[in-house]
């Protein structure tokens, strides 16, 4: 009985200190999904709620189904769209817009190269022209 009650008595010490790196470990996964998914979730979320608060009459804007048109009116909750020529006008809950500005703007913005060092060079522009060389002859 004696030796059962050393044994227990190094097992705790050692389920200490086993215990203390599991809850650092622990600690260390919540901190890395706290800055990689729950951060910049919370930053998106922030800017698309500032983009739909700016919201003026006469914008271009698209919804997140595709229609694409200028604002006409604007309520605290909706807005109202005209899509087309012939006046149609559609209304949506401010949560639908997807995007702001006119489809050039909206294209350019989507092609936009990752932010570099103001020295690199942009390796798209490259592309570009040597595909339009090749048309040329």
């Amino acid at each position: 009985m004696i030796q059962f009650a050393y044994a227990a008595d190094g097992t705790t010490a050692a389920g200490a200190g086993n215990m203390t790196s599991t809850i650092i470990m622990i600690v260390v996964m919540i901190a890395i999904f706290y800055f990689l998914l729950i951060r910049p979730e919370n930053k998106r979320k922030k800017q698309a709620e500032e983009m739909r608060n700016s919201l003026k009459k006469g914008d271009w804007l698209t919804t997140i189904g595709g229609i694409y048109g200028r604002v006409v009116s604007i309520t605290d909750r909706t807005v109202v769209i005209e899509t087309s020529e012939d006046r149609v006008r559609m209304e949506f809950v401010k949560s639908a817009i997807g995007s702001v500005g006119t489809l050039d703007q909206q294209m350019a913005a989507a092609q936009r190269p990752a932010k570099k060092s103001k020295g690199e060079p942009v390796a798209e522009e490259k592309v570009e022209e040597t595909t339009e060389d090749k048309t040329e002859e």
